[in-house]
């Protein structure tokens, strides 16, 4: 088992990941209704191309990509189109979704499969990964296509698939290296050929021997590396500089240090999309916390609300405080169990009452703890002091931009200063005023 590097800063939170860890993945059944948000990646909304009323196929197409940044969305069962309006979703914001009512005959679409898709020659690879709507399903939503399709004249040393899975209570990643190791390894030399790199490598933290023995008993040629079991070890950042020795320049991205980052879960979309003809309609989620009565991993059609999955496996078997979608550290709580299961779902945490309390921030007493945990090599502590005095111009000066919202800064504060909220917002504003400039 070959070590290798590390990152600056980063943290040590309960992994709280014993209850599942170990829990095989369990095929969750469709609803009868189903919500398919057409946000569900980086960029615009997803525009549709079916109509209310329309009956539909799984598989079938239901919105193409709005731009070169949006990815396609897919019907994840068989049925009729009743509504395409605006739902709950996991962001917080009402996001146009179509909703479709399941016939529960699952009846595919014609489907464009391969035996030996790594035969596919790399332009119709990548257009095959673009058709079936992957998104890096690590929480990101970056399309895939388009990470894999560097500027002209850039050609990646190093293509790494990423299995850390940091973030407490999360373990669906650990579960797709453990029961779906081929496809993760299929999907990783489809990727390598499509996007021309030189050297693939699979990294994993050095807490998880049952994934690592998997994955390096199929892995063949490609080389398996594990990294220190310190939060955040699976931020893209952090996972380059720790495998390669490169560290991603302030407001650059990874090809310009020659790598590409992939989450496990995205690779073995694209094995099944490429191999099987499968567009990405469901996704391995861990459903965790304290008051569920059966806590898994379970593979769920994308557009399932989440009420749906609770009372499927046994509901709350007590009082309830908070949902958390997407992680413990970096997850959003949601305020209606109708949002639905998107492709970037990672984890759904129930925590009970004083499991999950915000307390009450005290002033900032100068410790720079924040500083020194900051993977990012920034100064937590002045940009949430921008971000809360609106001086934005001196959040960009900072290196607001290169922040990863990890929340370490946070979690580490003796003073439990909202940090990351005010990082967020004056990040948001950036963004927000650079679009209007141009």
């Amino acid at each position: 088992m070959r070590r290798v590097g590390s990152f600056f800063g980063g943290i040590y939170p309960k992994s709280a990941k014993a209850s599942t860890a170990g829990t095989p993945i369990q095929l969750l059944g469709a609803p009868e209704t189903l919500v398919v948000p057409l946000l569900q990646h980086s960029g615009v909304e997803a525009r549709p191309v079916v109509a209310k009323g329309d009956e539909v196929l799984k598989g079938q197409l239901l919105a193409e990509a709005g731009d070169a940044m949006s990815a396609p969305v897919h019907s994840p069962v068989s049925g009729k189109v009743v509504a395409i309006e605006p739902r709950a979703h996991q962001s917080g914001h009402s996001i146009t979704a179509i909703v479709i009512e399941n016939d529960g005959n699952d009846t595919w679409v014609e489907r464009n499969s391969h035996p030996d898709p790594v035969q596919l020659d790399s332009k119709t690879i990548l257009h095959r990964i673009r058709e079936a709507g992957i998104v890096g399903m690590g929480g990101e939503g970056y399309p895939t296509a388009e990470k894999l399709n560097p500027p002209k004249g850039i050609t990646p040393d190093y293509l790494i698939i990423n299995g850390c899975e940091c973030d407490p209570y999360s373990t669906c990643d650990l579960r797709v290296m453990i029961e779906y190791a081929e496809d993760v390894i299929l999907g990783a030399k489809l990727m390598a050929k499509a996007s021309g790199a030189r050297k693939v490598f699979i990294a994993l933290g050095n807490n998880t021997p049952e994934a690592y023995a998997a994955i390096k008993a199929k892995a063949g040629s490609i080389e398996v590396v594990t990294l220190p079991a310190r939060y955040p070890n699976g931020g893209e950042r952090q996972v380059i500089q720790s495998v390669t020795g490169k560290e991603v320049p302030s407001g650059g991205l990874p090809h310009q240090v020659g790598a590409l980052v992939v989450n496990v879960a995205t690779a073995r979309a694209v094995a099944l999309a490429l191999r099987d003809g499968e567009p990405l309609i469901s996704r391995v989620v861990t459903i965790t916390g304290q008051p569920l009565s059966q806590p898994g991993n379970y593979l769920i059609p994308i557009g399932t609300p989440l009420e749906h999955v609770v009372q499927t496996i046994s509901g709350f078997g007590q009082e309830v405080s908070k949902v958390v979608v997407g992680g413990a550290m970096i997850g959003g709580a949601q305020f209606d169990l109708q949002t639905p299961v998107t492709k970037t779902a990672t984890c759904v945490i129930a925590f009970a009452p004083g499991e999950n309390t915000t307390p009450d921030a005290m002033p900032c007493i100068r410790c720079a703890r924040c500083v020194d945990v900051c993977p990012a090599n920034l100064l937590p502590l002045k940009l949430e002091a921008f971000g809360l005095n609106e001086r934005f111009d001196d959040a960009r000066e900072f290196g607001a931009l290169d922040c990863i919202e990890c929340g370490a800064c946070e979690y580490i504060c003796p003073s439990k200063r909202p940090l990351l909220q005010y990082i967020r917002f004056a990040k948001m504003e950036i963004v927000a005023r650079d679009k209007i400039s141009s």
